[in-house]
């Protein structure tokens, strides 16, 4: 147990705070001002200028109320202070030696006493910055350690929705890029133009996600350029059909039309699964804008196309879009026709596809067909069967950080206005409120 700082509590008196006072002024709990006065805790440098600010003193001064002299090397940037505190140069030589230039700083505390961190762990790890320089050449192990990165932000979006993962992917994809100017090969750079420009074709989807989409649109625009330097034609098209995707979302249906017919810009060069892919997000966009004849036409070639695919032959990028994802993905697209004729029909039977077909590492697809198909069934179909639906999307809804799925969790709500007389309907109509309500 260190010893109790006399000259601390002094000043703090001094200036008329107690104990609560201080702690309230500096923004920390009255029990850590406590441990600062018994000598079991010493303040964080990040917590000593608010200190020093409300004793009056200075930042050398205040490192003499609690004993310890100011680190060699580190100014202490003195606040205007009118109290006059006596220097302890004795005390000073029997400190230990400061650390070395560059090594970590270590509060003093008694082993037995509670860390401190303030009142805000985001703000301790704030200032927390790593400066980690790239290699200074790279070869296929650096091109294979992003994709393994794409590849784990991927089934943590899909897992869980883009909350973890966009952040995560953010730093990621800053490391990641730096790669990009290393020394190597004329073949290995392609490889790695590629690889980085998927990871930000993850993080952008992931910042998507959960509604931050202007994070969106940068990490898009920077994996389509990173896929037009490495040549990949595969990867410029998928980018561009996720950027088409956002446009829908966001209501910009002119440049999701753009987007998308880029994007089919030489399909030859592209694999039947991205031609079924890009077909279906095309479909979806006409069945939008009420050409309903031209959505369908568009759904039957996605299904011709992804009749022939060949799952071994896909990039990485694609491994997704399996037969659980086009069912589900080509029901969106035939939803609006199932309205208009008011027939759940083919696009309740394909969503009910995708339900049974999805895998567990997909609990995200599943819960957003699982809403869809109930929501359709509310507009148009039975509400008791989709109050079936509903409720479990509901539950497999509770793990996921989503905005996207948020807004399709209120289309439901909102669907199932018409039907509150019902009790089992009212009850979910409750449940999805309670769901919903911090969105």
């Amino acid at each position: 147990m260190g010893s109790r700082r006399e000259a601390f509590v002094a000043r703090r008196e001094a200036m008329g705070f107690t104990q609560e006072g201080l702690a309230a002024a500096v923004g920390v709990e009255f029990s850590t001002v406590g441990r600062w006065e018994r000598g079991a805790l010493t303040p964080m440098p990040s917590r000593r200028r608010k200190i020093a600010k409300a004793l009056d003193v200075s930042l050398d001064e205040l490192d003499t109320l609690l004993g310890h002299r100011p680190v060699q090397g580190v100014p202490s940037h003195p606040i205007q202070s009118t109290a006059q505190v006596p220097s302890t140069p004795t005390a000073e030589k029997t400190n230990p030696p400061a650390q070395a230039s560059g090594s970590l700083v270590m509060e003093a505390y008694d082993a037995t006493a509670r860390v401190d961190v303030g009142t805000s762990p985001a703000e301790f790890l704030r200032p927390l910055t790593l400066d980690v320089q790239p290699p200074r050449r790279i070869g296929r192990n650096e091109v294979e350690q992003v994709k393994w990165m794409t590849g784990t932000l991927g089934a943590s979006e899909n897992l869980y929705g883009g909350g973890m993962a966009s952040d995560a992917g953010v730093a990621h994809l800053r490391w990641a890029c730096r790669l990009l100017d290393t020394k190597t090969t004329d073949v290995v750079r392609s490889a790695m133009f590629e690889a980085v420009g998927n990871l930000a074709d993850v993080v952008a989807f992931s910042a998507f996600d959960v509604g931050d989409h202007e994070a969106a649109a940068r990490c898009f625009r920077f994996g389509l350029w990173c896929a037009e330097q490495g040549g990949s034609w595969e990867l410029r098209a998928a980018t561009l059909a996720d950027m088409a995707r956002q446009a829908i979302y966001v209501g910009n249906l002119d440049e999701a039309l753009s987007l998308i017919e880029f994007a089919q810009v030489r399909a030859d060069r592209l694999t039947a699964t991205a031609r079924a892919m890009i077909g279906i997000i095309r479909a979806r966009l006409l069945a939008i804008l009420g050409r309903h004849d031209e959505a369908r036409a568009e759904v039957d070639r996605a299904d011709m196309h992804f009749a022939e695919r060949h799952a071994a032959t896909d990039p990485p990028w694609l491994t997704y879009y399996d037969e659980a994802e086009h069912a589900g993905s080509s029901a969106r697209a035939l939803a609006p026709l199932a309205v208009a004729q008011k027939q759940p029909g083919e696009a309740a039977e394909r969503l009910a596809t995708a339900i049974r077909l999805h895998s567990d590492a997909y609990p995200r697809s599943r819960a957003f067909s699982r809403t869809r198909l109930a929501t359709l069934h509310m507009t148009i179909g039975d509400p008791r069967e989709g109050f079936q639906i509903g409720h479990q999307a509901v539950v497999d809804a509770t793990v996921l950080h989503s905005r996207r799925m948020d807004e399709e969790l209120h289309k439901l709500a909102r669907a199932t206005e018409r039907h509150l007389s019902i009790p089992e309907v009212a009850d979910l109509s409750h449940l999805l409120t309670s769901a919903t309500s911090d969105v």
